[in-house]
């Protein structure tokens, strides 16, 4: 087909690099020392390159070229990326960042008296009650704050830049993309969100990244069944469910499975309800959850 491309003039060009960086598509590379068009179904034509040359090396013309082809170049960025975090790491690799499942022992359904089921390892209240040797004694009243309930956590790392997209405990797994907060804010977060699933969690804000490449990679690569997304309430946190919502959209119906999750408000409540639907789900056979949390504890949302 004839569509416009860049053209780069080799004469001109003094192989500064600064265009390699401006094509946010990774269509230009350094070859020989002069900037080289390397795919043309990488470049979109829309020229971010041209202003970057200090030159004035690179122009637009029409010519029979191959199309935009936008799935290859978000291949691509996963590949880059992926290759990035790998070559960070120091040698070994960080011990911290290394895949591994936890497996668990079977745990009690006796209830505790607390209503709450009772682990093997769960620490006696009574340790927690207030004496002159203990420096952290329970709130007033002589309620503790120690609860004994299994931990759910079966994966490891959690944060979504940490995990490997090829860990073995996403093959088929039911996957929780929760927010760093939903854990803290939500009281039951082990019982009610993570057990069963595997889980990543991230900030948007904080972390000054979009997950959706990584996102979309893990799900299409792993044959992930569900995705269930536990967020706050904030605003700034919809770039979770944002992320993920694309993601699952990139990741198409390969896998088989459709979308979930939840929100977790500044009170600790799932706050999701129907207010998301409004965002609008991905068409995908991968079923997805939103789950909303207020900072008060309060699922608030469910979409």
């Amino acid at each position: 087909m004839k569509r416009r491309v860049i053209h780069i003039d080799e004469e001109k060009c003094t192989g500064c690099g600064l265009c390699v960086h401006a094509c946010h598509e990774g269509a230009i590379g350094l070859v020989g020392g002069k900037a080289r068009l390397l795919r043309d179904d990488y470049c979109d034509g829309l020229g971010d390159c041209l202003p970057a040359c200090p030159e004035n090396a690179i122009e637009f013309i029409e010519r029979e070229a191959a199309a935009y082809d936008e799935a290859a170049v978000i291949a691509e960025k996963m590949r880059r990326a992926q290759a990035e975090i790998h070559a960070s790491m120091p040698a070994g690799g960080c011990p911290g960042s290394m895949a591994k499942t936890i497996v668990r022992e079977a745990e009690s359904d006796v209830a505790s008296e607390s209503g709450q089921a009772a682990p093997a390892h769960g620490v006696n209240s009574a340790s927690n009650a207030s004496s002159s040797e203990n420096p952290f004694p329970a709130p007033a009243g002589g309620v503790s704050t120690v609860v004994n309930v299994p931990a759910r956590l079966s994966n490891w790392p959690v944060q979504i830049k940490l995990a490997p997209v090829n860990a073995s405990y996403f093959q088929g797994c039911d996957l929780l993309v929760a927010a760093d907060c939903t854990a803290f804010a939500y009281g039951a977060f082990h019982e009610d969100f993570l057990k069963g699933r595997v889980c990543l969690i991230g900030c948007p804000k904080l972390d000054g990244v979009d997950y959706t490449e990584k996102l979309a990679q893990i799900i299409a690569e792993n044959n992930v069944r569900s995705v269930r997304v536990a967020r706050m309430q904030v605003p700034c946190c919809g770039g979770l469910e944002q992320a993920v919502r694309r993601a699952v959209a990139i990741a198409g119906s390969q896998n088989g499975t459709g979308t979930a999750g939840a929100v977790v408000g500044a009170g600790g409540v799932d706050i999701t309800g129907g207010a998301v639907d409004a965002v609008g789900a991905a068409v995908s056979s991968i079923p997805v959850q939103i789950d909303v949390i207020s900072s008060d504890g309060r699922i608030v949302a469910v979409g």
